[in-house]
This record gives structure tokens, C-alpha cells and sequence, in this order.
């Protein structure tokens, strides 16, 4: 062999011996490169895979806790239909009590006006109570006729010109419950 061939075959030989690895030595360079990619996309495709188990967990576990939002919020506002009316009740029952009371004496009291002084206290005692409750009673007399407000069941016609688009007279009383129109006041309207 010439000195330039020697020179080559040793230069391959050292590739040869670079490339190689003791669980290699027997194999292609090539299907070794193709068994590393082969393990770091099995490694990929695990931590993938975890990633996605983790995720779908999460899922169902934000799916069952609002579920359980659903049912619990469901629940409460069922409750609170149920007893929303409580506090105005215990609040109206003291004013019931004095009612059943001046019914069961006013047979015994000889003096009329005794028993109309008891009904006008429990009367007001029943107004002062849906008072603290936040129900006012409207003013309608001589104020404008207004459609928020009033319910016009009769139209007085003559009436003088002063008069005309007012309220002349309350058929029936309107409620306000907070600023909140609860019961329109029924009157009559000057024409």
C-alpha cells in the first residue's frame, strides 16, 4: 500500500472507532441514530401523555365542583322563595296578637268608643310596623295624575279648571315597598 492509503484507512478507521459504542460496536451508525430518536419520542410521547391525564383531571374535576355550584345555588334560591316572607311575618304577628285580643274583649266592653280607640292603636301600630319594613303609604290628593303611581278608575267630568289632570279622590290606597311601586293607588281624575 502507498503512504496516502495507509493514511486513509487509518483516518477510517478512527471514524469508525469514534462512532462506535459498546452497545453499539455491531450496529450502523444509522440505526442507532434511529434508535435514540425512537426512545426520545416514547419519552416525549409519556410526558405528553401525562400532561393530557393531568389535564382531562382538572376538566372533570372544574366540571363536578360547578355542577355542584349549580345544585347548591339552585337549592338556597328555592329556600329563599320558601321563606323569603319570614321576616315580614314575625314582624306583623305582635300587631295580629293585639287584633285577637280586641276581638275577644270588645263584647265585654260596654264603651264604644274604648274599642274604637283600641282598633285605631293597633292600626297604627300595623302602619308604624310595615313603616320599619321600608312601606309607605302614597299621597295622592290634589298631586297630578301619574301612570307610575296611579290607576285611574274614574273620570269626574265639570270639575274646575284648577282640578283637571289631578287626583280628586283615593278609591283605594297605594303602597311603596323601597322606592319600588308595590300597589298603584286607584283614584279618580278630574276632566
Amino acid at each position: 500500500m502507498s503512504k496516502r492509503k495507509e493514511e486513509q484507512h487509518i483516518e477510517n478507521e478512527g471514524v469508525e472507532m469514534n462512532n462506535t459504542s459498546p452497545d453499539t460496536e455491531n450496529k450502523p451508525v444509522d440505526e442507532c441514530v434511529e434508535q435514540n430518536s425512537t426512545q426520545e419520542k416514547k419519552t416525549k410521547n409519556q410526558s405528553t401523555e401525562e400532561e393530557l391525564n393531568d389535564l382531562k383531571d382538572k376538566y372533570l374535576r372544574t366540571v363536578a365542583e360547578f355542577e355542584n355550584f349549580k345544585k347548591r345555588t339552585l337549592k338556597e334560591k328555592t329556600e329563599l322563595i320558601l321563606n323569603g316572607g319570614e321576616k315580614v311575618i314575625t314582624t306583623l304577628l305582635p300587631v295580629l296578637d293585639d287584633m285577637e285580643r280586641a276581638i275577644a274583649n270588645a263584647d265585654k266592653l260596654e264603651n264604644k268608643d274604648a274599642v274604637e280607640e283600641g282598633w285605631e292603636l293597633i292600626y297604627k301600630k300595623l302602619v308604624s310596623t310595615l313603616e320599619t319594613l321600608g312601606v309607605k303609604k302614597m299621597e295622592v290628593n290634589n298631586q297630578d295624575f301619574n301612570v307610575d303611581y296611579h290607576e285611574a278608575i274614574a273620570m269626574v267630568a265639570g270639575a274646575d279648571d284648577d282640578k283637571k289632570g289631578k287626583v280628586i279622590d283615593c278609591v283605594q290606597t297605594g303602597y311603596i315597598l323601597n322606592d319600588k311601586v308595590i300597589r298603584h293607588a286607584k283614584v279618580a281624575v278630574g276632566q
